[in-house]
């Protein structure tokens, strides 16, 4: 039983307590739940309205970027951070298009300003992650 509980929680988490390991796997599976929850809701709320539109389509991606971070973490035991990224990315993308008529242009320029910040940071961490790749490939062939 006890080798069951220690596959679930993963190996990669030698140096963490057990709780903190499955607090942290039960936390990401009520978010994973509740994210799937609050689009199905939307989805009904976009229904009832009888109409779509594209700030609606972003909530829907950011609804799915989420269960995207929640099904990385299951998969690789971490979340990449161009995950959360992109979502921040997305969310400032759907309040621009939502607000850009009754704000000030100063502010839309700001909010497109922290696109362009966000897009430049999702850019260099997945030249990061690639980069830590190769390394990892090449530590491998070297002692192989």
């Amino acid at each position: 039983m006890k080798e069951k509980i220690n596959n679930f929680l993963g190996k990669g988490k030698q140096g963490l307590s057990w709780t903190t390991v499955a607090s942290e796997k039960i936390l990401l599976a009520l978010i994973g739940i509740s994210t799937c929850i609050a689009s199905a809701m939307y989805l009904f709320e976009m229904f009832l309205d009888r109409r779509i539109g594209l700030a609606d389509l972003f909530m829907l991606f950011i609804y799915a970027e989420i269960l995207a971070m929640v099904g990385a973490f299951y998969s690789t035991n971490r979340i990449p951070v161009t995950l959360p990224i992109i979502v921040a990315i997305t969310a400032l993308c759907r309040l621009i298009i939502m607000q850009s008529k009754e704000m000030d242009g100063i502010m839309v320029l700001s909010e497109a300003g922290a696109v362009l910040i966000l897009a430049g940071a999702a850019y260099l961490m997945s030249m990061k992650d690639k980069l830590s790749l190769d390394k990892l490939k090449d530590d491998t062939k070297k002692e192989g």
